[in-house]
């Protein structure tokens, strides 16, 4: 069988899945590679690679697509890792920067932004501006970066009562039944122990891995989380 081709994240919230995927026998199945998020969205848009854990608001931009597994990156809350960094209280943002690795999350900021802060901002992709987004691994240990912080997976719980999925793994096709069946379990057990992989990350002093990898992340796609999608992807489809 031809491999299918893989594209994932290098962040710390994605290490337990390739964990699984590289201890089980479907690692002789695929071709993997690791990019940024937008950059995962970008290939399996553009039917580089057969699919990949892509940012949710990606889905929008594909034809087709197949939702693969159970798994997800979600959080049931605050995540610690998707924030707004803001010079200035939410209430009073005007100008947003964008994060560049993002799409999912510069959307999720946006919807806050309008529907719970009741703003009307402009957004930029580059120089300065009032606040700005900023997600994973970058975000590690830096609770002093701005004088006002808000974490995105908190405030969406607060706004819509849900949890969120960032990110699912998602296919441009549809593959073969026995594949999906041996690519779940592998992400299965990889989440089963998510702290297995903390001795493979550079440590950021200050910042709490155990804490991040079982009670900030949530990795399991619930029906909850599915309803959160489709509400995230009908607020998206108004920005």
């Amino acid at each position: 069988m031809k491999k299918i081709a893989i594209s994932a994240v290098s962040y710390t919230n994605t290490l337990p899945f390739l964990q699984g995927i590289r201890n089980s026998a479907i690692i002789d199945k695929i071709d993997l590679s690791m990019d940024y998020p937008s950059e995962c969205a970008r290939r399996v848009i553009e039917d580089e690679v057969d699919m990949g854990i892509i940012p949710v608001a990606a889905l929008l931009k594909l034809p087709e697509y197949h939702i693969i597994s159970d798994y997800c990156i979600g959080s049931d809350g605050a995540v610690n890792s998707v924030f707004i960094y803001s010079q200035k209280p939410a209430e009073e943002i005007t100008t947003l920067l964008l994060d560049k690795q993002s799409r999912t999350s510069n959307g999720l900021a946006r919807i806050l932004l309008k529907h719970y802060w009741k703003r009307e901002i402009q957004v930029v992709t580059e120089g300065t501006a009032d606040a700005y987004v900023l997600i994973g691994d970058r975000t590690f240990g830096k609770d002093n970066l701005a004088p006002y912080i808000y974490d995105l997976g908190y405030y969406w719980k607060d706004f819509t009562g849900l949890p969120f999925a960032y990110a699912v793994w998602v296919s441009n096709k549809k593959l073969p039944e026995d594949f999906v069946e041996d690519f779940n379990r592998a992400l299965a057990e990889g989440v089963s122990h998510p702290t297995d992989i903390i001795d493979q990350v550079d440590q950021v002093e200050g910042f709490d891995y155990v804490t991040y990898l079982t009670e900030y992340l949530d990795f399991n796609l619930t029906e909850r989380k599915r309803e959160a999608i489709e509400k995230y992807l009908a607020f998206y489809k108004e920005l």
